[in-house]
């Protein structure tokens, strides 16, 4: 239970007058906050006034300053505030076809299983399918993420709003290659371009700017030279970002460099014909080489890593040498069908441990420094918000910024003693440590409990 348990919690706010401040205090945490100073209060406050953050600092300064005025006051009774976990890889429109494509090779995956289940879909079962994905979301702590592309935005822009999620959405973009079903092979590249900047128009910025619309490439084996730089240019003019999946597998690669003419792969073509931004967020990134690594670091690329995901299908993405390198890295779930869980805590787990293996395979010694805690969380925090290019209001704890956290409690068998809060966080939470998530300043599950929709319904 958190704070008095939801039932005072309810009582509480139907007694507040509408002349009551609209501040609330969060007080008695421990608060890390992720920003540039790596900065944590032991037993710290955080002031929230509507959707930002007014004050954050030491609780009994706080309680002084804003006890008083505030329109209510909340005791978290020592457990921890932390910021809402950015999740920067999701296939929302996927979570309906949980189990339908496991132990399979990626173009079978692909061809024979996810393309028709995605194909078949109605904005109806696009709208269930994110409401399921975004409460297995929100229970793992995520309070924003960035879908790598489906059929139906508007069903998903209408769960995310009624889930009270923040997000970036996209469309799943096609217009050549094998494998598509009928449907979508008929597609130009203006048709997808044209049906992209629509959806921009009607849902960017929309659910109190809670919603984003981003431009999407699947993949550069079923997209032509002209979808792919219409995109490129089109996210420029919108001033948006663009998700694309990149060097999943070695065959991808292979296909690029027979038919576009290059030395290696995907980011080196898309170097080549100046596709690498600062605006791209390229998933999985697995297979590329150490040049590819340069190419992505100097134009300012953001990286997905999705350690489960690339563990069942794809391999060992080089994310220590990204990280040198300067890359943004950050965490992804991936979808249901590929992971299969959606929980970015089970990510992060993996994430440290994935990577201090691979310096064995790579190096032949083992190197536990490898990934530590800290730049793992900050994976899923801050870099996760700086990889959806929002940084200037989410992925730390800060004042001015948007009121987007988590309350965890750490009381539980397999986190104490919480000797270093750190590295518990990553090492030993669990889903179920999660107890209440904020985003927005809106309470959107408490006491584990959803309270933006219906979860049985």
């Amino acid at each position: 239970m958190l704070l008095t348990g939801d039932r005072a919690f309810r009582a509480s706010l139907s007694k507040m007058e509408p002349h009551r401040s609209s501040l609330v205090v969060l007080h008695n945490a421990m608060i890390v906050t992720m920003d540039s100073e790596s900065r944590v209060y032991g037993n710290g406050a955080i002031v929230i006034e509507r959707d930002r953050i007014k004050a954050i600092g030491h609780s009994v300064d706080l309680l002084r300053q804003f006890g008083d005025v505030a329109g209510e006051v909340i005791d978290l009774r020592g457990q921890i505030l932390l910021p809402g976990f950015v999740n920067t890889h999701v296939h929302t429109s996927q979570q309906l076809g949980r189990g339908i494509a496991d132990d399979v090779d990626l173009v079978t995956w692909l061809h024979d299983r996810i393309w028709p289940y995605e194909a078949s879909m109605t904005e109806e079962d696009s709208y269930i399918s994110t409401l399921l994905c975004g409460i297995e979301l929100i229970h793992s702590g995520v309070t924003c993420f960035a879908e790598a592309g489906g059929q139906h935005v508007p069903g998903m822009a209408r769960a995310v709003e009624s889930l009270g999620l923040r997000a970036c959405l996209a469309q799943s973009v096609m217009d050549s290659g094998e494998g598509l079903p009928a449907s979508w092979a008929v597609r130009t590249a203006q048709d997808c371009m044209q049906s992209q900047k629509e959806l921009y128009e009607k849902h960017h910025d929309t659910a109190d700017g809670r919603i984003r619309i981003w431009l999407g490439i699947r993949q550069i084996m079923n997209c032509t030279d002209e979808l792919l730089l219409a995109t490129r240019d089109t996210a420029r003019e919108l001033k948006t970002g663009i998700h694309m999946h990149v060097a999943e597998i070695p065959y991808e690669n292979q296909l690029v460099t027979e038919t576009r003419n290059v030395d290696h792969g995907t980011v080196t073509y898309l170097e080549k014909v100046d596709f690498l931004q600062d605006n791209l967020l390229t998933a999985h990134t697995v297979w590329v080489n150490s040049t590819e690594v340069g190419f992505l670091s100097q134009a300012g690329v953001k990286v997905s890593h999705c350690p489960a995901a690339a563990m069942k299908m794809l391999g060992f993405a080089p994310i220590t040498e990204m990280l040198d390198a300067g890359i943004c890295v950050s965490l992804g779930t991936d979808g249901a069908p590929s992971n299969n869980r959606m929980s970015v805590v089970d990510e992060m787990y993996l994430a440290s441990l994935i990577n201090k293996g691979r310096e064995v395979f790579k190096n032949g010694v083992t190197d536990p420094t490898a990934l530590p805690a800290e730049t793992v969380l900050r994976m899923a925090t801050i870099n996760g918000a700086k990889s959806v290019l929002w940084d200037d209001e989410i992925g730390s704890l800060e004042v001015g910024k948007k009121a987007d956290m988590l309350v965890i409690n750490a009381s539980t068998w397999h986190m104490v003693p919480l000797h270093d809060c750190i590295s518990g966080l990553v090492y030993c939470m669990r889903t179920e440590n999660i107890d209440s998530v904020m985003c927005n300043g809106q309470w959107i599950m408490k006491d584990k409990r959803i309270l933006s929709v219906n979860e049985a319904e």
